[in-house]
């Protein structure tokens, strides 16, 4: 039920549909019962993975809306919900949700946090780089974003920025599967003086443009983040463009078109702490139904210290070693 509503996208009204079909009888609160008590049961785990993401040297991080039903109203309230991406050494994505898009949010989940940070230019953040040892990367997607929708209004300049934000990209390509060493070392041959000539570029455009144009607004973007666009190129292990997290929230956008809303904030929170575990699962190619029957059927008896063999690495590697069974065998 857990993986159907939120891997798969179901509602709860379709999945009591598909088991009456089967003969089985679900009502739909017991099922929403059934989420919340999951949810419950596996928040020190989720905290544990919270807690590994936090010694990431880098973060990235980025925000969606979720709609909340407000009973009485005519229209849902917008919730956030947030998701942090760990580095390789604290591999868990982990999301969190907030009432309103507040820079309190990621100010909480923060708090303490050092090291980098990779999102968009949402003035949230700006406290955090302020007051905390954390240092911003920008995304090149987004400031490539701005250009390319500039183009109906100036086809010309938006093409020769698009070829110089290409140029970087083709540096990434190249460097993809190259370890840290070497990806830093070519991006500082063949990144900056691209950087260099684009901020010339734009540098002498900005004086030339319509001042309330999309053109014009585009290269006030990319002016605005010049430093934290160009940071990327100091260490191998940070990256271009801030993709990653924003496909991780795809999964709130599809779901949210099914499932149309969340049926108040406790719901909400729990919902995100179920997709924490779903999309760890996903991106160390576990199947999230075999992990979530396993875990939940352990987890009401285990020490909290002993909840590191949960993590969706850990679990894999301790469910490779151990011997299938017969049943196990007949169907692989």
């Amino acid at each position: 039920m857990i993986t159907s509503k939120l891997g798969d996208h179901l509602p709860l009204y379709r999945l009591e549909r598909i088991f009456e079909r089967q003969k089985v009888h679900i009502a739909r609160s017991t099922m929403c019962a059934w989420m919340r008590c999951a949810g419950e049961l596996v928040t020190p785990l989720v905290e544990l993975m919270i807690e590994r993401v936090r010694q990431s040297k880098v973060i990235h991080t980025d925000d969606t809306v979720v709609p909340i039903q407000s009973h009485g109203a005519k229209q849902c309230r917008k919730g956030r919900i947030w998701c942090y991406w760990g580095d390789e050494a604290n591999p868990y994505i982990v999301y969190d949700y907030t009432p309103s898009r507040s820079r309190d949010g990621p100010a909480k989940w923060l708090a303490g946090y050092s090291g980098y940070l990779q999102a968009d230019a949402y003035g949230g953040y700006d406290g955090i780089y302020h007051s905390q040892n954390v240092t911003e990367v920008a995304c090149w997607a987004h400031a490539r974003r701005k250009f390319y929708d500039a183009q109906d209004s100036d086809e010309e300049r938006a093409v020769q920025m698009l070829a110089l934000i290409a140029e970087l990209y083709a540096v990434e390509r190249e460097v993809k599967d190259a370890d840290d060493a070497t990806r830093l070392a070519l991006r500082q041959e063949r990144s900056v003086p691209v950087l260099d000539r684009t901020k010339t570029w734009l540098d002498n455009e900005q004086e030339l443009v319509l001042p309330r144009s999309p053109m014009a607004k585009a290269i006030t973007y990319a002016q605005n983040q010049w430093q934290a666009l160009t940071t990327y190129t100091t260490q191998g292990y940070l990256n271009i463009d801030n993709n990653a997290s924003e496909r991780t929230l795809k999964r709130v956008a599809i779901g949210r078109k099914n499932w149309l809303f969340a049926g108040n904030d406790a719901a909400a929170e729990n919902h995100a702490r179920l997709w924490s575990l779903i999309v760890s699962c996903e991106q160390h190619k576990v199947d999230p139904q075999r992990y979530l029957t396993s875990v939940l059927a352990k987890i009401g008896t285990t020490h909290n210290g002993d909840l590191k063999q949960f993590l969706p690495d850990e679990w894999k590697r301790e469910d490779a070693a151990e011997p299938m069974t017969h049943h196990e065998e007949a169907n692989s």
